[in-house]
């Protein structure tokens, strides 16, 4: 009984007298740096440029594909039975090109991506570590639970990446 009281005493005291250090703590919500800086929004937007043209050709094989459906459920009884065989092999390779072109333009736009934004969040580290330096910050966490407005310095790593 003695132990432990004398346990939760040291625990008591050594506790308190790690909470009256300061500590200057920030927090940076990367999500939010990386949907509304400037740097992340034209990274958005020349990847939209980039790839507009492969998404409006795949467009295009879609309504091909919707309309040749269409056209056979419609027609496909009354065809005569080559017709029929030719326009659902066209059908089957239509949907096999069109899956290739998803997966293709899916893999090389992620890949944009990462390229992109590996630029904007190499950018951002580096003002965040700017910010820690000039204003003795001890740690700075990115993705928590919650941090109060206190500590969240979000907005300034922001102002930073406008310079």
């Amino acid at each position: 009984m003695k132990r432990l009281l004398l346990l939760c005493l040291l625990l008591f005291v050594g506790g308190g007298a790690y909470a009256n250090t300061n500590l200057k703590i920030g927090f940076v919500n990367t999500e939010k740096v990386f949907r509304e800086s400037r740097l992340a929004v034209n990274a958005q937007k020349k990847l939209e440029r980039e790839f507009q043209a492969r998404e409006q050709e795949i467009e295009r094989i879609i309504r091909q594909a919707r309309d040749l459906q269409a056209f056979l459920e419609k027609e496909g009884l009354t065809l005569a039975e080559p017709e029929r065989i030719k326009r659902q092999n066209e059908l089957t390779t239509l949907s096999r090109n069109l899956q290739h072109a998803q997966r293709e333009f899916r893999e090389d736009l992620n890949q944009r991506k990462n390229e992109e934004f590996a630029v904007v969040q190499d950018r951002a580290r580096k003002a965040i570590m700017e910010i820690a330096e000039r204003e003795k910050f001890d740690l700075i966490l990115e993705n928590v639970v919650y941090a109060s407005t206190r500590v969240d310095i979000t907005d300034r790593v922001l102002k930073a990446l406008e310079r």
